[in-house]
C-alpha cells in the first residue's frame, strides 16, 4: 500500500542524497516537497505538521549541515521520525497472569474484522498459544459460518451464538467454555455496522464488562484513509481500545491512514493484514514500516515469511545441494521456485529485499512467469530434469508444444539455471575461504 509513498518520498530524499552540501534554503525547499507527499498519501494534516516540524528541527542543526553526507542524516532523521510518528518500540499483546487471555476484536462491517480473528489465531497458535475462537455477531449468520469455517482451517476449537441471540450471554459462555477447556486465549468475533451507531457501541460496551477483555483490539480498513482514523477515535472513546489491527496493507490506499492512526488515536498498531491468506498477519514494527516507507527493505520480514512457509526438509535438502557436493539440477530448480511462490507475490517479496524494489521493476517478476517456467519443466521427462546437457533441439520444440510456450522460451529458462548453477559453483568456492 505504500507503493506511491515510496516512490514520492524516495525522488525527494534523492536530491538530497546527491548534494555533497545543504543550506538551510534547500533543507526548507525539500521539506516542503516532502510536506506535500505526505498530504497527498492522505496523511492527516495535524500530523503532517509536526512530523515535518521534528524533522526541520532536527536537519537544521549543526551536526547535520556539516556532515561529510548531508542528504544521507536527512534520510536518517526521516526514518527515525517516521518510526516514532508509527509508534515506539514493537507492540506486544498484554496476557494474562491466570489463562485465558481475552481478545475482544472490534470493527466496522467489512473491514476484514472475522478474516481478521481467523488470522491471528494462526498467529497465536503457531507462536505456541491455545486459542478458541468465539462468534458473537449474531446479526449476521455468515459472520458464523465465515468463523466457523476458519475455525476448522486454523485447527482451534469455536463456540458460537445462535443466529439473533443474546451476544452478552454468548461471550459469557464462551469465556466459561475456554476455561473448561483450558485454552489459554479466547478470540471474540463482535458484531459490526456499516458505520458508527449508538445500538452497536451500546451492545460492545455490554458485552465489555461481562468478559472484561485484556486487549480491545480495533480493526481498521487501510483503503479508507482518514475515515480510518475517524472511526477509530469514535471506537476508542466507547470502547478505550488497546491496539489497532490494519488490513489491507497489501492494497492501493495512499497510506495515510497507517501514518495518521498512531498519532491521531495514541493507540500502537499491533498488526498489519498483508494479504488474502491465513499467514499473512505480521507484527507491526514502526522501523520496519518506515524501512519499507523509505524502500529500505525488511529483511526480517522477508525471514519470517521464510520461516512459517518453506518446508524444512526440502530447504534443508537444497542448501546441501546448493552448498554442497551434491548435483543441482532442474527438478531442485522447481522445487526452490515453488517454495519462493509459497512465500506470496514476488512483487512484495522484491520490496522486502533492500534496494532490490527499485532495480527490479514489478514487470520483470510477473507471477505468470514463474507459472510459465513451471510449465517448461514439467514438461520435461524426467531424465531431462536430471540431465539438462541432453536437451538437443528437437527435445526443446516437444518441450514447447508441450508447455505452450515457445522455444525461445524454453532457451531462457535453461540459461536462467545454467546461471544459477554457475552462482552456486562461486559460492561454494567462496566456502573454502571462508573462517571456520
Amino acid at each position: 500500500m505504500f507503493d506511491e509513498l515510496s516512490e514520492k518520498l524516495d525522488t525527494v530524499l534523492g536530491r538530497f542524497r546527491q548534494r555533497g552540501v545543504l543550506t538551510e534554503p534547500m533543507i526548507r525547499d525539500g521539506l516542503r516537497e516532502v510536506r506535500r507527499v505526505l498530504l497527498e498519501a492522505d496523511v492527516n494534516y495535524r500530523v503532517t505538521r509536526e512530523f515535518l516540524g521534528r524533522v526541520q528541527e532536527r536537519a537544521l542543526g549543526e551536526a547535520v549541515l556539516q556532515s561529510v553526507s548531508p542528504g544521507q542524516q536527512i534520510v536518517k532523521i526521516v526514518h527515525d521520525e517516521l518510526s516514532a510518528l508509527l509508534g515506539e518500540g514493537r507492540p506486544t499483546l498484554q496476557w494474562a497472569s491466570s489463562p485465558p487471555t481475552v481478545i475482544l476484536v472490534v470493527g466496522l462491517q467489512g473491514s476484514g474484522k472475522t478474516t481478521t480473528v481467523g488470522k491471528l489465531a494462526r498467529r497465536l497458535l503457531r507462536e505456541g498459544r491455545e486459542p478458541m475462537l468465539a462468534a458473537c455477531d449474531l446479526v449476521r449468520p455468515a459472520a458464523i459460518d465465515q468463523l466457523t469455517t476458519l475455525a476448522e482451517r486454523v485447527g482451534v476449537p469455536i463456540y458460537a451464538g445462535e443466529p439473533g441471540g443474546d451476544p452478552v450471554a454468548t461471550a459469557r459462555a464462551a469465556l466459561a467454555a475456554a476455561r473448561e477447556k483450558k485454552r489459554s486465549v479466547l478470540l471474540v468475533d463482535t458484531a459490526g455496522r456499516l458505520q458508527i451507531d449508538e445500538p452497536l457501541m451500546d451492545e460492545l460496551r455490554r458485552v465489555k464488562e461481562a468478559i472484561s477483555p485484556h486487549e480491545i483490539l480495533f480493526v481498521a480498513d487501510a483503503m479508507t484513509g482518514q475515515e480510518a482514523v475517524t472511526i477509530a477515535t469514535g471506537f476508542d472513546e466507547a470502547l478505550d481500545i488497546s491496539g489497532v489491527i490494519l488490513t489491507k496493507m497489501d492494497g492501493d490506499a495512499r497510506g495515510g491512514a497507517a501514518l495518521s492512526i498512531r498519532s491521531v488515536v495514541g493507540k500502537p498498531i499491533k498488526f498489519v493484514g498483508v494479504g488474502e491468506g491465513l499467514d499473512d498477519l505480521d507484527a507491526a514494527d514502526p522501523q520496519r514500516l518506515a524501512g519499507r516507507i523509505l524502500q529500505q527493505g525488511d529483511v526480517v520480514g522477508l525471514v519470517e515469511r521464510a520461516q512459517r512457509t518453506m518446508d524444512e526438509g526440502e530447504t534443508e535438502a537444497l542448501q546441501k545441494k546448493m552448498l554442497g557436493k551434491g548435483k543441482f539440477t532442474l527438478e531442485d530448480f522447481l522445487v526452490a521456485m515453488r517454495q519462493v511462490q509459497k512465500m506470496g507475490p514476488l512483487e512484495q517479496l522484491v520490496k522486502l529485499i533492500p534496494g532490490l524494489g527499485k532495480k527490479l521493476p514489478v514487470a520483470n517478476v510477473d507471477p505468470k512467469r514463474m507459472k510459465h517456467v513451471e510449465a517448461i519443466i514439467l514438461s520435461m521427462t524426467p531424465e531431462e530434469r536430471r540431465r539438462p546437457e541432453i536437451l538437443n533441439g528437437s527435445r526443446r520444440v516437444r518441450i514447447a508444444r508441450g508447455s505452450g510456450r515457445s522455444v525461445a522460451e524454453v532457451n531462457r529458462v535453461l540459461k536462467q539455471f545454467k546461471d544459477m548453477q554457475k552462482m552456486m559453483k562461486q559460492m561454494r568456492n567462496m566456502q573454502g575461504f571462508m573462517p571456520r
